[in-house]
C-alpha cells in the first residue's frame, strides 16, 4: 500500500506554519487516540500515521527532504533517500570531499605561482 501524503495525513496546506501544524497534529492526535478507540484498529493505524507525519513535517531537514523527494528521500533503501542505501546525502559528502581537496590543490598552487613571480624579474609587481 503506499503511502499518503503527509500534508494530506495533517489536513495541512505545504505552507504551513509550525503552530498550525502543531495544532492539527494535536486535533488530529486527540481523537484517534487509542485510549479513546481502545477496540478500533483502523483509528490505530491512523494515529501512527499521524505520528510519523507530524515526525517528519516539524523537523526542518526532514520536512525540506520530503519536500524535495517525498517519502522515497526520508527511505534509506531508496536511491533518493539520505541513509547507508548510498542514497543522495552519501553523493553530497562525496562530491563535498572532492572540491574541499580540489579547493586546496588550487590555493597551493596559485600561492606558489605568486611565489615563484614576486621572485623573479618577469613579474610586473616584481620589486627587483
Amino acid at each position: 500500500m503506499a503511502k499518503r501524503d503527509y500534508y494530506e495525513v495533517l489536513g495541512v496546506n505545504r505552507d504551513v506554519s509550525e503552530g498550525d501544524l502543531k495544532k492539527a497534529y494535536r486535533r488530529i492526535a486527540m481523537k484517534l487516540h487509542p485510549d479513546r478507540n481502545p477496540d478500533d484498529a483502523k483509528a490505530e493505524e491512523q494515529f501512527k500515521e499521524a505520528n510519523e507525519a507530524y515526525e517528519v513535517l516539524s523537523d526542518g531537514e526532514k520536512r525540506q527532504i520530503y519536500d524535495q523527494f517525498g517519502h522515497d528521500g526520508l527511505d534509506p533503501n531508496s536511491g533518493a533517500g539520505r541513509g547507508a542505501g548510498g542514497g543522495f546525502g552519501d553523493i553530497l559528502a562525496t562530491y563535498s570531499a572532492i572540491f574541499s581537496v580540489a579547493a586546496e590543490v588550487v590555493v597551493e598552487v596559485a600561492l606558489r605561482a605568486v611565489l615563484i613571480c614576486a621572485t623573479t624579474y618577469r613579474c610586473p609587481w616584481s620589486r627587483r
